[in-house]
């Protein structure tokens, strides 16, 4: 998938994000991509001079010292080439700094956690990423393979969805990859506004058909699928019927205090998913 040449992986040195990093590795090594890693510590913002500068700047810098290693090693082990560096700071601000000073085309990050809060919550820090950038985020569970054979790409005919419409035809393209498209009507609606129900159940008709029509124009075939219930378990319960390797979805940065907010739809689908979710966020 020659789309993402320039991968930005944050490490921290968590199982997930050596799992990650891994997989990005692979990913890059498939795809003639670059990979850059990114450890992030925390600045210092205290009076340097009531304490040995030195010591002060080590006990800082020294951890994102480390994790540079360990990445450099990890990619080492396997042949791949890898930059890495360390930086200070807010990790969410640093990783979109990065990610846009370098003009990375991805950003790839591990996600772990799988009691009801950290699925609900999704990780602060990925939150507050995909809130920000305005570049493709894919998330990586812990134990998940990176891949694109079998993609499931969810869509409500938003104009973010239509952005993860397109990066699925161009995954599939480039990939020969298999696309189900699947849109959700919320359960709620079907006994409280059954007439409300049915406009969206058409309007879904009607969005899938124009995604269907999209990739048959870029030689891509899609499967459609109309689904009843709570969106995020649907979409989790498909990809698993249909045994997908990625699930593809569309979002948009937030403002203000929104941007704090979990739960979204994306946001829980993320939280609940044992596969890889790419998050597209919309073109202006």
């Amino acid at each position: 998938m020659e789309m993402y040449k320039k991968i930005l992986v944050p490490y921290d040195g968590s199982p997930s994000g050596r799992w990650a990093l891994m997989e990005a590795l692979q990913m890059a090594k498939t795809n003639k991509s670059w990979v850059k890693a990114l450890a992030i510590v925390p600045g210092y913002v205290g009076d340097l001079e009531l304490f040995g500068v030195s010591n002060i700047k080590e006990t800082i810098e020294g951890p994102g010292r480390k994790l540079v290693s360990e990445a450099k090693e990890m990619a080492a082990s396997q042949g791949i080439p890898l930059l890495a560096d360390f930086e200070q700071g807010e990790p969410y601000e640093r990783i979109v700094h990065v990610a846009e000073e370098e003009r990375c085309d991805l950003i790839v990050m591990g996600r772990h956690g799988l009691s009801h809060v950290e699925r609900e919550l999704m990780g602060s820090v990925t939150a507050r990423v995909i809130g920000h950038t305005n570049k493709d985020v894919l998330v990586v569970p812990e134990g998940a393979r990176i891949a694109w054979g079998n993609i499931l790409l969810a869509t409500d005919g938003s104009r973010f969805s239509e952005s993860a419409t397109k990066r699925a035809i161009e995954i599939a393209q480039g990939s020969s990859s298999r696309i189900t498209a699947v849109s959700v009507v919320p359960a709620e609606l079907l006994p409280e506004a059954p007439a409300a129900a049915v406009d969206m159940t058409e309007r879904a008709k009607a969005v899938l058909e124009s995604v269907k029509e999209k990739a048959a124009s870029s030689g891509v075939e899609v499967e459609i699928l109309i689904r009843e219930g709570d969106p995020h378990l649907v979409i989790h319960d498909v990809a698993s019927q249909i045994h997908a390797d990625v699930i593809l979805m569309g979002s948009h940065g937030r403002k203000g205090l929104t941007r704090l907010l979990m739960g979204s739809v994306t946001e829980r689908v993320i939280g609940y998913s044992f596969i890889p979710v790419l998050v597209v966020h919309a073109t202006t």
